[in-house]
């Protein structure tokens, strides 16, 4: 039975992540090379879990309770050396990981579970200088951001490990309320980013040939396929519909719409034009510096009315 978990890199992603399994009473144990990243962590934690209180998704008691449940660590031997159960979370760099994975096999027991939060590096060169015999305690665990908000964690099943393996992660994630999806192919962004980028795709399309103004693409998807598929996947929504409807609109749509194979010109364009989006202030829309911590609420509100209302329908 999973207990003690380790969590490796204190950025963006494994803070939050760190944050989600302490809430649960899990003993959480997080490695961090960066000591200015290492020293604010946890009160990076606190803010996240003083924000859902304020919400009204936890009660105060909580969250003291869920910080003593944190250790940090600047060495990785020390880290890991009880862990049950191990994710890193650290850069998207395929030599970073590989290296880490040796050492995690080296100092975390034999029986730990050893995962990685990737969805942009194959699982095959992931683990190619591990032994077979210890690919069978590795896998992707991906979730997605913000952790401790959005409820999906897509599970890697390759066939390098057992059921009974996969099993206690997925049950390890149901304790902690999120909603895990099995992935059973080594496919590059797993499931959810491939159908991000498939709706993107589409509306970045729509932007660059004038179709309509940036607001206006989105409230077509706010309030028309999102609205559905905040409660009802693709495939219910398909059958709901009709599969000899849905065939007939895509014979007569999929032929005329965007096929790229790369990324949009226009998204190119402004990020050669240094618009990034919410973290330089401006992208397909404006986000004043004095704004930005309340647009940044606002859009985190959303998504727990989301969470909470989502919770009806499981």
């Amino acid at each position: 039975m999973i207990r003690t978990i380790a969590v490796i890199g204190a950025g963006t992603m494994g803070h939050a992540i760190a944050g989600c399994f302490a809430l649960y009473g899990y003993h959480v144990s997080i490695y961090e090379s960066f000591e200015e990243v290492r020293s604010t962590c946890k009160e990076k934690i606190r803010k996240q879990y003083e924000f859902l209180q304020e919400e009204g998704v936890i009660n105060p008691e909580r969250i003291e309770k869920s910080l003593a449940n944190i250790e940090t660590f600047n060495e990785l031997e020390f880290a890991v050396k009880d862990a049950d159960y191990i994710i890193e979370a650290i850069p998207e760099r395929l030599d970073l990981k590989q290296q880490l994975f040796e050492n995690l096999i080296k100092y975390a027991p034999a029986d730990a579970i050893i995962t990685s939060n990737t969805s942009s590096i194959a699982f095959s060169d992931l683990t190619a200088k591990i032994e077979e015999k210890d690919k069978a305690r590795i896998m992707v665990c991906h979730w997605y951001n913000p952790a401790h908000l959005i409820p999906l964690v897509e599970l890697s099943f390759f066939g390098n490990m057992t059921e009974s393996r996969y099993q206690e992660v997925e049950d390890l994630y149901h304790s902690i309320e999120k909603r895990p999806a099995k992935v059973k192919k080594d496919i590059p962004g797993l499931l959810a980013n491939r159908i991000q980028q498939g709706i993107a795709r589409e509306v970045f399309s729509l932007m660059a040939i004038g179709a309509a103004d940036p607001k206006d693409i989105d409230i077509a998807l706010k309030y028309g396929p999102a609205f559905r598929y905040a409660t009802t996947g693709q495939l219910e929504v398909t059958d709901f519909g009709g599969l000899d409807i849905w065939c007939t609109v895509g014979d007569n749509l999929l032929s005329v719409m965007d096929s790229s194979a790369e990324a949009s010109p226009l998204l190119r364009e402004k990020v050669m034009e240094g618009k990034l989006g919410f973290k330089t202030g401006e992208g397909f829309f404006s986000y004043p510096e004095e704004k930005k911590q309340e647009i940044q609420n606002q859009f985190h509100k959303r998504l727990i009315r989301q969470l909470q209302a989502s919770k009806k329908y499981d």
